[in-house]
Order: C-alpha cells, then structure tokens, then sequence
C-alpha cells in the first residue's frame, strides 16, 4: 500500500505523523510526504494541521485521514499508532497539564497531567540533543528527576521547549538544572499579576549560578501596552531575555516583537531607546492607543499551540 502524508504547518517535525509514518514502514507499506500532486493516487492519506487559521487547507483533502490542533481537539491517533516510539529526539515524557490556563488548549486537548514515557523513548542513542515537548514537566518531580539522571548519565543535552513552569521552581529543582546540559532554559510570564513570583524564580536561579534564561512573554489576550512593555524593561533589567507571544496578530505588537525577540538588540537597548529610532517611530501611535479585544481566530501562530500534536 502507498500512503501519502501532508504536514500543512508544522513548524517542528510533527511527531503524531512521524508515528504514522514508522507505522506503515514497519507493516512493508510505501509513504511519501509532502507529495500533494499524488493526492487521489494512492490508497491512503494522512493530513495535519496545527493552526486553525490553516484549517482551509486540509479540508481541500475530503477523503483524508485529518488531525492536529488546527483541526480540532478531539481526533487522536488510534492506539496501535499512539503507542509506537519513532526514536526521532523530539517528543513528551508527559503530557497535559493541570494550570488551566485561559489562553492556552493544553487543557481542553489533553487533560490531566500525566507520564508519557521517558528520555530514552525519544532518544535515537546518537545525537546529544533531544527536545523536550512537555507542557509541564515540573509537575511530577519524579519525572522530571529520572529525565534528568538520564541526561547526565548519556551526556544528553535537552531542549525543554515549552518551557518549564517558574512557579515550582525550588532550590533542589534549580540544582538539576544546572546539573545537566541543556538549550537556555525557558520560563513564562503571561500576567503582571506573576511579578512576584517571577522575581522569586530569577533570584532562586541566579543565586545558583543560572544567571540569564528566556521568558516567553503574552501580549493581545488581557493585558494593556503598557503592561506589556513594563513586564519586557523588568525582565532586561535582570538581565533575561524574552520572547513576545502574540495570541493575536495586531500591529501595535509587531515594534515589542522586534526589539524583545532579538535578543542582543534587547540587551542592547531599553524599549524607550528602540521606539525612538527613526525606523520605529511611527510605531509610536499604538503606545497611546487602547488595546484591542481579544480576538482567539486571530491568535499568532507561536501562542500556546500545544507541541506541534
């Protein structure tokens, strides 16, 4: 049988059709990706879609097998795929979460916080960097533990991209973290109502020698510029970087986006300075102009899609 795999917008290797696609290898089957001429050709077709403004270009596909967030949040891979471990360095060791946090489906699409598997699951036993999908690894300290003895004892450097959640963070914690290889750690600070608990996060790390991390940064959903702006000139004062989340795609977001999310510009000039260029200034009218209202069709690509599944 050949079977033909579309991937509409990932924009990481899409690990539920990596599973699909060791699946019919292993069963002596042809796959061919990507291929949207062969469409009608071959006896099976597989389509994902992550992000729902993208939706239009899987339904163009009527007798295709479709997924992904961008499809909806119910469909999921039947058993015998789900279970199969593609060796790929990319994928959960749990999945869910229990935050339940407005603006992300984490939630609604996965539930509860539970173990998936471990680090050596994903492992192809070659490279040294695995990326890690978790939403909220910290979430079960044991996990979180047996993933990083793994990495130490296979001089594994991991990739934790969702970010790791500043709220749990404890001395103990901080010390694992330092104890392995790793891609700069990542954090959230999604509301100002968090500036405490940011600020106990960056002292704890600091304090133990991990002085700069990046922090993913919500703007569009329920906070004002100027809130925006004072949690981005907090975080470059303590010598973090940051990265502008737009849960919807509106201009007054695009200078924050510009000057936060290139680090060494960040680093090397406060918003005041940026927005003042010559290049930047005729951004300046939205600094005085009223937020919008949240618009979730128009939500930015990169805000909370839940790991490319």
């Amino acid at each position: 049988m050949k079977v033909l795999i579309i991937d509409i917008d990932s924009k990481i290797p899409n690990l539920a059709l990596k599973k699909i696609e060791k699946y019919h290898l292993d069963k002596g089957d042809g796959v061919i990706w990507h291929n949207k001429l062969l469409y009608g050709q071959v006896e099976k077709t597989y389509v994902s879609v992550i992000f729902k403004q993208n939706r239009w270009k899987a339904e163009q596909f009527n007798n295709a097998v479709k997924g992904g967030s961008g499809w909806d949040l119910v469909t999921k891979l039947p058993p015998e795929i789900d279970k199969i471990k593609p060796h790929i360095n990319l994928g959960f060791t749990t999945r869910g979460c229990f935050r339940k946090c407005p603006f992300c489906i984490v939630w609604e699409k996965e539930g509860e916080l539970k173990i998936e598997g471990d680090l050596l699951d994903l492992w192809d036993g070659k490279s040294r960097n695995v990326v890690l999908l978790d939403n909220n690894i910290l979430g079960i300290r044991e996990q979180f533990l047996l993933v990083c003895k793994q990495a130490r004892e296979n001089k594994i450097r991991v990739d934790f991209n969702q970010g790791l959640d500043h709220r749990l963070l404890t001395k103990d914690i901080v010390k694992e973290l330092k104890s392995i290889s790793h891609i700069e750690y990542r954090f959230a600070f999604d509301h100002p109502s968090s500036f405490s608990s940011v600020e106990r996060a960056i002292d704890l790390l600091q304090k133990e020698g991990i002085n700069r991390c990046s922090w993913y940064v919500l703007v569009g959903f329920n906070t004002t510029l100027e809130e925006d702006i004072k949690r981005l000139n907090y975080l470059r004062e303590r010598n973090q970087n940051a990265y502008v989340q737009r849960y919807i795609m509106q201009p007054q977001y695009i200078p924050l986006a510009r000057w936060a999310n290139q680090h060494h510009i960040f680093q090397a000039m406060d918003w005041t300075h940026f927005i003042n260029r010559k290049e930047n200034r005729k951004y300046l009218i939205y600094f005085f102009s009223k937020s919008p209202t949240t618009d979730k069709e128009g939500r930015d690509e990169k805000s909370k899609y839940n790991n490319n599944y």
